[in-house]
């Protein structure tokens, strides 16, 4: 049974506008499109984690960034590269998501948008994955258990 949902940040639920810096001081910010709608019919019944290995945020920057667009109030857990020691697609990375959120690894599904980054090293620590994609050739995406071409269908995943 699925229990735990973990979030990449960036072109996942925020757009990346590759600026310098962290993105709680860019002077623009805003949602993926689908992704406010996916969250707020998931977050009630999932515990949602936000996981990154952007370079520039901590976990009080990416909260920063996440709250002005209220993104915030949809996850129960942040987790960053700086606190975790890790970074993705290390799979030390989703270990330590995985332990510190207090689920196994078969309860949890790692969702994002870069295959190498977010999906392999996932698979690897044994979570169940969703490759954000909007490729049409999935064939060289063997690690992604499930393939979504947009945010909105992640409410007909879970």
């Amino acid at each position: 049974m699925i229990r735990l949902l973990v979030f990449d940040w960036g072109d996942t639920i925020m757009r990346d506008f590759n600026m310098p810096g962290p993105m709680s001081q860019w002077p623009v910010v805003e949602w993926i499109e689908g992704a406010k709608e996916a969250l707020a019919h998931l977050h009630d019944r999932y515990c949602c984690a936000i996981a990154t290995s952007a370079d520039h945020s901590d976990v009080s920057e990416m909260k920063a960034a996440l709250a002005r667009v209220g993104a915030d109030t949809y996850f129960d857990k942040f987790y960053s590269q700086k606190e975790l020691g890790y970074r993705k697609p290390d799979v030390r990375f989703f270990l330590e998501v995985i332990r510190l959120s207090g689920y196994q690894a078969n309860e949890s599904v790692m969702i994002g948008n870069l295959y190498d980054k977010d999906i392999v090293g996932a698979r690897k620590a044994g979570m169940k994955t969703v490759l954000l994609c909007d490729k049409s050739d999935v064939s060289s995406c063997p690690d992604a258990d499930f393939l979504i071409r947009s945010m909105h269908e992640l409410c007909e995943l879970f």
